[in-house]
Protein backbone atom coordinates (compact mmCIF):
# COMPACT_ATOMS: atom_id res chain seq x y z
CA UNK A 1 0.00 0.00 0.00
CA UNK A 2 1.52 3.32 -1.08
CA UNK A 3 0.29 6.47 0.59
CA UNK A 4 -1.89 8.93 -1.33
CA UNK A 5 -0.30 12.16 -0.13
CA UNK A 6 -3.05 14.37 -1.51
CA UNK A 7 -5.68 12.56 0.55
CA UNK A 8 -3.38 12.31 3.58
CA UNK A 9 -2.62 16.04 3.45
CA UNK A 10 -6.32 16.94 3.26
CA UNK A 11 -7.19 14.58 6.13
CA UNK A 12 -4.45 15.98 8.37
CA UNK A 13 -5.38 19.58 7.48
CA UNK A 14 -8.99 18.91 8.48
CA UNK A 15 -7.99 17.23 11.74
CA UNK A 16 -5.54 19.92 12.88
CA UNK A 17 -7.36 23.01 11.64
CA UNK A 18 -6.98 25.77 14.22
CA UNK A 19 -4.73 23.70 16.51
CA UNK A 20 -1.60 25.45 17.81
CA UNK A 21 -0.43 23.01 20.49
CA UNK A 22 2.73 21.31 19.28
CA UNK A 23 2.18 17.99 21.08
CA UNK A 24 -1.42 17.70 19.84
CA UNK A 25 -0.23 18.35 16.29
CA UNK A 26 2.59 15.81 16.61
CA UNK A 27 0.30 13.11 18.02
CA UNK A 28 -2.28 13.54 15.27
CA UNK A 29 0.26 13.63 12.44
CA UNK A 30 2.19 10.61 13.76
CA UNK A 31 -1.02 8.58 13.93
CA UNK A 32 -2.29 9.58 10.50
CA UNK A 33 1.03 9.14 8.69
CA UNK A 34 1.84 5.83 10.41
CA UNK A 35 -1.44 4.24 9.39
CA UNK A 36 -1.25 5.55 5.79
CA UNK A 37 1.42 3.19 4.45
CA UNK A 38 2.70 -0.27 5.39
CA UNK A 39 6.31 0.86 4.78
CA UNK A 40 6.17 3.01 7.92
CA UNK A 41 7.23 0.75 10.82
CA UNK A 42 8.01 3.56 13.28
CA UNK A 43 6.64 7.06 12.85
CA UNK A 44 7.17 9.81 15.35
CA UNK A 45 8.67 13.01 16.60
CA UNK A 46 11.66 14.03 18.63
CA UNK A 47 11.12 17.40 20.32
CA UNK A 48 13.78 20.03 20.95
CA UNK A 49 13.84 20.40 24.75
CA UNK A 50 17.20 22.10 25.30
CA UNK A 51 19.85 23.55 23.03
CA UNK A 52 21.30 20.68 20.98
CA UNK A 53 19.04 18.06 22.64
CA UNK A 54 15.82 16.28 21.68
CA UNK A 55 13.54 13.94 23.61
CA UNK A 56 10.98 11.54 22.25
CA UNK A 57 7.57 12.94 21.43
CA UNK A 58 4.37 11.37 20.16
CA UNK A 59 4.95 8.28 18.03
CA UNK A 60 3.46 5.08 16.63
CA UNK A 61 5.30 1.74 16.59
CA UNK A 62 7.68 0.03 19.01
CA UNK A 63 9.72 1.91 21.58
CA UNK A 64 12.06 4.64 20.41
CA UNK A 65 15.19 6.22 21.85
CA UNK A 66 14.31 8.55 24.71
CA UNK A 67 17.02 11.17 24.15
CA UNK A 68 18.90 12.15 20.99
CA UNK A 69 21.55 14.87 20.93
CA UNK A 70 21.91 16.94 17.77
CA UNK A 71 25.42 15.46 17.45
CA UNK A 72 24.26 11.85 16.91
CA UNK A 73 22.31 9.80 14.43
CA UNK A 74 20.06 10.60 11.50
CA UNK A 75 17.65 12.58 13.68
CA UNK A 76 20.51 14.60 15.10
CA UNK A 77 21.78 15.33 11.59
CA UNK A 78 18.35 16.63 10.52
CA UNK A 79 18.14 18.88 13.59
CA UNK A 80 21.76 20.06 13.33
CA UNK A 81 21.68 20.88 9.60
CA UNK A 82 18.01 21.79 9.21
CA UNK A 83 17.92 19.50 6.17
CA UNK A 84 15.88 16.42 5.29
CA UNK A 85 17.80 13.18 5.78
CA UNK A 86 16.86 10.42 3.31
CA UNK A 87 18.84 7.32 4.27
CA UNK A 88 18.34 4.22 2.08
CA UNK A 89 20.60 2.04 4.29
CA UNK A 90 21.06 2.97 7.93
CA UNK A 91 24.00 0.58 8.25
CA UNK A 92 26.17 2.90 6.15
CA UNK A 93 25.10 6.13 7.88
CA UNK A 94 28.00 7.12 10.11
CA UNK A 95 26.82 7.51 13.69
CA UNK A 96 23.41 5.87 13.14
CA UNK A 97 21.63 5.19 16.43
CA UNK A 98 19.90 1.81 16.37
CA UNK A 99 16.79 2.39 18.48
CA UNK A 100 15.33 -0.73 16.80
CA UNK A 101 17.60 -3.37 15.28
CA UNK A 102 14.99 -4.10 12.58
CA UNK A 103 15.27 -0.63 10.99
CA UNK A 104 16.84 -0.68 7.51
CA UNK A 105 16.03 2.78 6.10
CA UNK A 106 15.02 6.13 7.49
CA UNK A 107 13.54 9.47 6.52
CA UNK A 108 13.89 12.39 8.94
CA UNK A 109 12.49 15.88 8.37
CA UNK A 110 13.11 18.99 10.48
CA UNK A 111 9.92 20.50 11.91
CA UNK A 112 9.67 24.31 11.95
CA UNK A 113 6.94 26.63 13.10
CA UNK A 114 5.94 29.78 11.21
CA UNK A 115 8.58 31.79 13.06
CA UNK A 116 11.24 29.42 11.70
CA UNK A 117 11.93 27.98 15.16
CA UNK A 118 13.03 24.33 15.13
CA UNK A 119 10.45 22.37 17.11
CA UNK A 120 12.01 18.97 16.49
CA UNK A 121 12.20 16.32 13.81
CA UNK A 122 9.73 13.90 12.25
CA UNK A 123 11.27 10.43 11.98
CA UNK A 124 10.03 7.60 9.79
CA UNK A 125 11.73 4.20 10.02
CA UNK A 126 11.18 1.21 7.78
CA UNK A 127 12.23 -2.40 8.15
CA UNK A 128 12.67 -2.41 4.36
CA UNK A 129 15.86 -1.20 2.70
CA UNK A 130 15.55 1.90 0.49
CA UNK A 131 11.90 2.35 1.49
CA UNK A 132 11.65 6.13 1.09
CA UNK A 133 11.77 8.37 -1.97
CA UNK A 134 12.21 12.09 -2.62
CA UNK A 135 8.44 12.12 -3.30
CA UNK A 136 7.84 10.97 0.29
CA UNK A 137 10.20 13.65 1.59
CA UNK A 138 8.67 16.46 -0.46
CA UNK A 139 5.06 15.54 0.36
CA UNK A 140 5.72 15.13 4.09
CA UNK A 141 7.74 18.34 4.19
CA UNK A 142 4.72 20.23 2.82
CA UNK A 143 2.31 18.54 5.26
CA UNK A 144 4.58 19.50 8.17
CA UNK A 145 4.98 23.07 6.93
CA UNK A 146 1.22 23.50 6.62
CA UNK A 147 0.45 21.80 9.95
CA UNK A 148 2.99 23.57 12.15
CA UNK A 149 2.68 27.06 10.68
CA UNK A 150 0.92 28.41 13.80
CA UNK A 151 2.43 26.01 16.36
CA UNK A 152 3.70 27.49 19.62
Amino acid sequence: MKVDYEVLGKNIAALVEGETDTVALMATIACEVHSSDARFDWTGFYRVVEPELMKIGPYQGGHGCLVIPFSRGVCGAAARTGQVQLVPDVEVFEGHIACASSTRSELVLPVWNGKRQLLGVFDLDSNLPDAFTPKDANALEQILKDSFLHAK
